[in-house]
């Protein structure tokens, strides 16, 4: 279990477009008021909506914990933000990442840590010996976010789904899967941090047997049809057995994150493949709803748009920030 101390602080670092923040971003909407500010370098062009704050402003506010916010490929520290990890440490700041580098090899950083009696917490670097995967059938009930590319909205649709589900009196537990969802939960396992024989093993203790009425909301990561990180998405839809998934989208990307030579998939391609996928360990598993990401398009637009891919695809098709979850949970079998 990670032990987080707040009040917050958000450190943007040098993010070069807001999604390279979607760390900062998520732990901004859905635990704000455990965040007393921002904290952004020189060309950073990310903003999480929080007022911006300095180190030393943001401890005299109260905040406990500087935490890394940015989400870039590779998951590397940048030199450019050396600086900023030390002042904090020296200050009495506790430093969370979950980037894949470790914040424990900076040289300097854990010593001055030591010194200052703060914690370096990598959300990434927990060593635990996961099992291999059994595929045996599990009680309780399963809903896996699925996406046609990475960054497109899966956390934020597991995540108002189980809030759904609460709100209308149903079992339901939010399973994180990744960083930024550890940070907002509380728990949950970076499946991307896992050797890759592990990943479907490391699904199945994320979502174990639990009662026949209780639904595990599953945080699905990458795409099946992203060449960096499409081992990890299949693995965790292989052990997350989930009976139903929903399908991620925006619709305004022309090719996949970070890969221009590739375009996106048909999303009637991405259903069949991952439908195809998840049904080798749980044969009844279905997409049964489309989450779009409709942040470019107007309300009339976004509005447009849906009816047009609901009618084309026989789904219930909603953007969750503007309309909520509650056209996907009913068709759920609950």
């Amino acid at each position: 279990m990670i032990n987080l101390q707040s009040p917050f602080l958000l450190f943007l670092g040098d993010a070069q477009d807001q999604l390279a923040a979607k760390t900062a971003d998520g732990i901004a909407y859905w635990r704000p008021n455990e965040c007393v500010g921002q904290f952004r370098l020189p060309g950073c062009m990310a903003d999480v909506g929080l007022p911006d704050r300095t180190l030393d402003e943001a401890r005299k506010d109260g905040a406990k914990t500087l935490v890394l916010g940015v989400a870039n490929r590779g998951g590397v520290f940048s030199k450019g933000w050396l600086d900023t990890l030390f002042n904090a440490v020296d200050m009495g700041y506790n430093i969370a990442s979950g980037l894949h580098g470790i914040l424990n090899t900076i040289p300097d950083l854990e010593k001055r840590a030591k010194a200052s009696n703060v914690d370096l917490i990598n959300v990434r670097g927990a060593e635990v010996n996961y099992p291999i995967a059994n595929g045996k059938k599990r009680s309780g009930k399963r809903l896996l976010t699925v996406g046609s590319d990475c960054s497109v909205g899966k956390m934020f649709t597991a995540l108002a789904i189980e809030n759904s589900l609460k709100q209308q009196g149903f079992n339901a537990t939010f399973r994180a899967s990744g960083q930024t969802g550890i940070f907002i939960a509380g728990t949950g396992i970076c499946v991307d941090a896992v050797v890759s024989d592990f990943v479907a093993g490391a699904a199945e203790l994320l979502s174990p047997n639990n009662d026949a009425d209780h639904w595990d909301i599953i945080e699905g990561q990458g795409s099946l049809y992203h060449a960096s990180y499409a081992g990890v998405s299949l693995g965790l839809l292989h052990g997350s057995q989930a009976d139903s998934l929903v399908l991620c989208h925006d619709p305004d990307r022309s090719h996949m994150r970070g890969l221009k030579e590739y375009v996106l998939p048909e999303i009637r391609d991405c259903i069949s493949l991952n439908e195809t996928c998840g049904q080798l360990t749980n044969s009844n598993c279905r997409v049964i709803g489309i989450s779009v990401n409709t942040y470019k398009q107007s309300s009339s637009e976004a509005e447009r748009l849906l009816d047009d891919l609901e009618t084309e695809l026989n789904l219930p098709c909603v953007d969750p920030i503007r309309q909520g979850a509650e056209h996907l949970v009913a068709a759920m079998s609950l």
